[in-house]
């Protein structure tokens, strides 16, 4: 592994930050570069609400019709509750690979690996998906995007194998700036993120003043699907589900974030709560601002749709421009938190080639081989799209299943420990839920398993739309017992075998 990158004459700051993670017996070998901003960039392009709304909103209007919008502040308020105990802990551990981290170090060495594992796994399938949404946005900017063939659509061959195609080459790109070093990712990032802002602003603005509705129309279930109103919305509902995860990234980049027990728990919370914020305005916006909500256009052409109803000239390009600006730096941001990851668990000897995903550039201070693996890895699940393209969303509803187990081996062992008797940080400025914690904590992981059953549970209308072989109408739980059973095998031959001591359940460098 490189030798410390903080020399004698570090800014205090950083050499402080440098001992606070050398107590957790750790070298510190990243760059510590990024402030306020870019921590709170870091989450708010993994969310990306210009991304993932515009590939998942005619999904949930399909269903729930306009009143799915209500999905969006349910979503939010339970996601919130498990960020504030996210944050918590981002104040008291703040290293990279949270999750595998948090719960590691709150459950000790099984759990904690099996929530690192969960994660890993559904961020190299939430890279490729967030890559594979150039697609939804390029050919309706420019039709010499489509290089394959004619049909744009992400259903059909066509647009399938250029949704590889682009995909494959953004990977390419986003791998290559994360091996080049933080430093240039964090100011593409932070560019990216203030581009998406403004264009979520200008994209609220067209859609309220060229309103053809009032905002009543959220009541309006008559779009919904066929059957009871209560299971078309609990489907809906699963577009916000898709949308409001990855907030926690700025815990993932902690090492390479300045004053990190106090800047990540924020940003933790103000990447999130924006993201809510801003998405939840822009789903009311494009409601009221829709020409037709029964011609179902609105169900398969989503805001691109209604952004080029409203705007059918070079202004409308420039705003999906916006929108592709976002899918570029919500995979770039995806590739980071996940090299973190896999570099946080190799650290610890608990990957297989452990040894290179572990090592450090000493030029560019960056983990090479985990964002190679994370880039090349994405672009296999990619090419699985060629040859079925409902395979691909399949798996993408897989990976956020698997996304919000690896959250509740996190809440889960943290509530466990809360009725123990959680030791209140040494630090009494430090972010901390106090006497809320337990009852936060318990909604927290009520929510998550909600979740979990609900993204899980076996509906032709999520996993076989179209129709479909037994087993990707059963690929949510079939998939969380392949993903636990080879963790089980590699865990058993690959990292059970002793090579570091595990820290007690809280250290008292933690808190």
């Amino acid at each position: 592994m490189a030798a410390t990158l903080d020399s004698p004459a570090a800014p205090p700051e950083t050499a402080r930050d440098s001992a606070d993670l050398a107590a957790f017996g750790y070298q510190p070998v990243l760059h510590r570069k990024l402030g306020r901003y870019a921590s709170f960039a870091a989450g708010f392009s993994f969310v990306s609400i210009l991304t993932t709304i515009f590939q998942f909103f005619g999904f949930g209007y399909s269903f729930g019709g306009a009143a799915f919008f209500w999905t969006w502040p349910l979503v939010f308020a339970g996601q919130f509750l498990v960020a504030l105990n996210f944050a918590e802990l981002a104040a008291r551990y703040p290293i990279s690979g949270c999750i595998y981290q948090w719960s590691r170090r709150l459950a000790g060495g099984l759990i904690g690996w099996f929530a690192g594992w969960m994660m890993v796994i559904a961020q190299i399938v939430t890279a490729a998906a967030a890559a594979i949404a150039l697609q939804v946005v390029l050919p309706t900017i420019w039709s010499g995007f489509q290089i394959i063939g004619t049909d744009t659509a992400l259903t059909s061959r066509d647009g399938a194998m250029n949704a590889v195609l682009l995909g494959s080459l953004l990977l390419v790109v986003t791998t290559t700036i994360n091996v080049i070093g933080i430093d240039l990712m964090a100011r593409i990032n932070s560019i990216g993120v203030t581009i998406e802002i403004i264009g979520v602003l200008a994209i609220i603005a067209l859609f309220f003043t060229g309103a053809e509705r009032g905002p009543d129309v959220v009541l309006n279930t008559e779009q919904a699907s066929p059957g009871p109103y209560w299971a078309a919305f609990l489907v809906s509902g699963l577009m916000a589900a898709y949308v409001m995860v990855g907030f926690d990234s700025a815990g993932e980049l902690s090492e390479e974030t300045k004053n990190p027990r106090r800047v990540a728990p924020r940003t933790i919370l103000l990447a999130l709560s924006v993201s809510a914020l801003g998405g939840g305005l822009m789903l009311i916006g494009a409601l009221m601002a829709a020409p037709s909500l029964s011609d179902g256009e609105l169900a398969s052409g989503g805001l691109a749709y209604v952004i080029m109803a409203k705007l059918n000239s070079p202004a409308g390009s420039v705003l999906l421009g916006c929108v592709a600006v976002a899918v570029i730096v919500c995979t770039l941001a995806i590739q980071t938190a996940g090299s973190r990851l896999l570099f946080s668990m190799a650290r610890d000897g608990k990957l297989p080639f452990a040894k290179a995903l572990a090592t450090v550039h000493p030029r560019f201070g960056t983990p090479v081989w985990p964002a190679v693996v994370i880039g090349a890895l994405g672009i296999g699940l990619l090419v699985l799209n060629l040859g079925n393209p409902a395979i691909f969303a399949t798996l993408a509803s897989v990976c956020i299943v698997s996304l919000y187990l690896a959250y509740l081996l996190v809440t889960v062992p943290l509530l466990v420990r809360r009725m123990q008797g959680l030791p209140a940080p040494e630090d009494a400025s430090l972010f901390t839920l106090g006497r809320w914690g337990i009852p936060i904590n318990a909604l927290a992981v009520v929510w998550g398993i909600a979740m979990v059953i609900n993204l899980a549970w076996p509906r032709p209308e999520v996993y076989t739309p179209a129709g479909g072989s037994w087993w990707q109408l059963w690929a949510g739980p079939l998939s969380v017992a392949v993903i636990l059973t080879a963790g089980a095998i590699v865990y058993r031959f690959v990292v059970a075998r002793p090579r570091v001591t595990e820290p007690a359940a809280l250290e008292p460098a933690a808190v």
